[in-house]
């Protein structure tokens, strides 16, 4: 091949593959400080990164095929990724210890009253974590990273919590279910009822 044709054939294929890049990219969201309040409505897989990561930027391009793919079969699930070094505090609510670290954030935080009365009236069931740090939290997530596909989960402050369910103790796991409440007391097989009327 002619030195000409050969560096317009290399031009040609650098295009391709910066396009293609460039392409798959746009499916992954660069996250930010936003993400605190964005991932309250959507469910989220994220890849928490360091700049200087070598492991990280190898990764880069997978990632990118993963926002394609997930874009690509309909799903839900938002792929995005954030800087865990630019903001650490995010970083470290989700437990990253490495990089890079791919979480699940499939547990929503219910802010507010209203956004708990709002969740009550679109969904039928579904479960809401209350309290800070625990072993219990710990057991919620790995639940609720096993059964996100049947289920919804939250997670609240105890002054967003309707004033008719009562807790004895915190942190503490609850059901809702129709005009039903059930609180979990330890044991996975058992929670106990409440009415909510």
């Amino acid at each position: 091949m002619a030195p000409r044709k050969r560096g317009a054939a290399l031009r040609l294929c650098a295009t391709v593959f910066f396009l293609d890049m460039a392409f798959c990219k746009g499916f992954v969201e660069d996250l930010d400080e936003s993400f605190k309040d964005n991932r309250k409505d959507d469910i989220w897989l994220v890849d928490f990164y360091a700049p200087w990561c070598g492991h990280c930027k190898k990764l880069e391009p997978i990632w990118n095929e993963v926002g394609l793919e997930m874009k690509s079969i309909g799903s839900p699930v938002k792929v995005g990724k954030m800087d865990a070094t630019s903001y650490s505090s995010i970083a470290s609510e989700f437990g990253v210890r490495g990089y890079p670290t791919i979480k699940l954030a499939l547990i929503r935080p219910l802010p507010s009253q209203q956004m708990f009365e709002h969740v009550q009236k679109r969904h039928r069931v579904f479960f809401v974590y209350v309290g800070g740090e625990s072993p219990l939290k710990e057991k919620y997530i790995d639940a609720a990273s096993e059964l996100i596909v049947y289920t919804y989960f939250f997670s609240a402050s105890e002054d967003v919590v309707p004033e008719y369910v009562t807790l004895k103790e915190m942190p503490a796991v609850l059901v809702f279910k129709d005009e039903t409440y059930f609180v979990y007391d330890g044991k996975f097989q058992s929670f106990r009822s409440h009415k909510t009327f």
